[in-house]
C-alpha cells in the first residue's frame, strides 16, 4: 500500500475532529436544554447526523478506503445543498441565527477542500 500523502492525513484528522466536535454541540442543541435561540432544525439535524458521517468519513481517508473520496464528496455536496435550502428559508422569512451562516459556509468549505484533497489523492494513485 503506497504512503498515504500529508495532506490526506491532515484532512481525515480533520474531519474526524469536526465530526466529534459536530456531535458534541448538536447533541447539546438537540438534547442538553442549551438554548441555542432560532435555530433552523433541519440544519441542526442534519448537521448533528453529517457529524457521525466525518467521523467514518475521517477514518476511511485515514485507511485509505476506495470509497472514501466518493463519501467526501457526498457530504460536500450534501452539505452545500443544505445550506442553499437554508438560505432558502432566510430569504422566505424564517427565523434563523447568524452563526449558522458562518457555520454552514465553514461547513461547506471545509468538505470541498477534503474532497477535493481525497480525489486528487485517488487519481494520483
Amino acid at each position: 500500500m503506497p504512503a498515504r500523502p500529508h495532506t490526506l492525513t491532515i484532512a481525515a484528522a480533520v474531519a474526524v475532529i469536526f465530526g466529534l466536535l459536530t456531535v458534541v454541540s448538536g447533541g447539546r442543541a438537540l438534547f442538553g436544554g442549551v438554548d441555542m435561540g432560532a435555530v433552523v432544525s433541519f440544519v441542526l439535524w442534519f448537521n448533528f447526523v453529517a457529524g457521525f458521517i466525518y467521523v467514518l468519513a475521517g477514518i476511511a481517508l485515514w485507511r485509505g478506503a476506495t470509497w472514501a473520496p466518493m463519501l467526501s464528496l457526498a457530504i460536500a455536496v450534501a452539505t452545500a445543498a443544505v445550506f442553499a435550502a437554508f438560505l432558502w428559508h432566510v430569504r422566505l422569512g424564517g427565523a434563523w441565527e447568524a452563526r449558522t451562516t458562518g457555520a454552514m459556509v465553514l461547513r461547506t468549505g471545509i468538505w470541498i477542500v477534503i474532497a477535493t484533497l481525497a480525489l486528487r489523492s485517488k487519481k494520483a494513485a
